[in-house]
């Protein structure tokens, strides 16, 4: 296979997440959560390895006339912003007119974190929250805590958007790295579990997302306060 065509490929295999935002979407209008949250999963896995594989086959030299990083983020919107707030509104789990609030915000925020340039730091993480609400969501549904601990969940996490709070990338942010990478495959492998069992109460799976949903909200912010031993 030729370089050009290894780049491409790179290219195809992301807009496969477009495909899989559309299976989700379908899963959700029918309220088959458990579903939806499956093909939201495979899209987060397959956001994780395209960006890697796309630095490695460097498609902006051999496929340049394809925008990888804007393709990556109108699916990203779909799949980590559009799709979880919809299903948090019809889910019922936030009553009247908490759901109306929570999906105005989580959409009008995240549409203008995404835009915002300054949303990486030097060291490849995110400044802000990175509106990974797929996650939050996944977690909302798994454990159902009072609504409005969520609402406040949901409040809290659009105003670090705008805050300088760093927040790691699983795969680019260097310091770290070999605890936060395993932390988000074992996070896709406990939301994938609790999905499959339809976010069953008893399910281990809630345990793991909990543990490694702490870790990965909190590994920035730390790296913030506990300076690098090279500073």
């Amino acid at each position: 296979m030729t370089a050009r065509l290894r780049a491409i490929s790179v290219h195809l295999l992301t807009a496969t997440g477009a495909v899989l935002a559309m299976l989700a979407m379908l899963a959700a209008v029918d309220e088959k959560w458990d579903m939806m949250f499956l093909w939201l999963v495979v899209a987060f896995f397959v956001d994780g390895i395209d960006g890697p594989l796309a630095r490695k086959f460097e498609v902006k030299t051999y496929a340049p006339q394809i925008d990888g990083a804007l393709l990556d983020l109108i699916i990203d919107y779909l799949t980590y912003v559009f799709i979880p707030a919809f299903a948090l509104f019809k889910s019922g789990l936030l009553p009247n007119w908490t759901g109306w609030i929570v999906i105005i915000v989580i959409t009008f925020a995240s549409a203008l974190y995404f835009a915002d340039t300054r949303m990486k730091t030097k060291d490849n993480s995110f400044s802000g929250f990175p509106g990974c609400w797929n996650m939050v969501v996944l977690v909302l549904f798994a454990l159902q805590p009072n609504y409005w601990l969520m609402l406040t969940l949901v409040i809290g996490l659009s105003i670090t958007m705008f805050i300088p709070l760093k927040f790691v990338h699983p795969v680019r942010t260097e310091r770290w790295r070999s605890v936060t990478l395993p932390m988000a495959l074992a996070w896709t492998f406990f939301a994938g579990w609790a999905a499959w069992v339809d976010f069953h109460p008893e399910s281990w799976a809630h345990w793991g997302l909990v543990a490694t949903s702490i870790y990965l909200i909190s590994a920035g912010i730390l790296q913030q306060i506990i300076p690098a031993k090279d500073a």
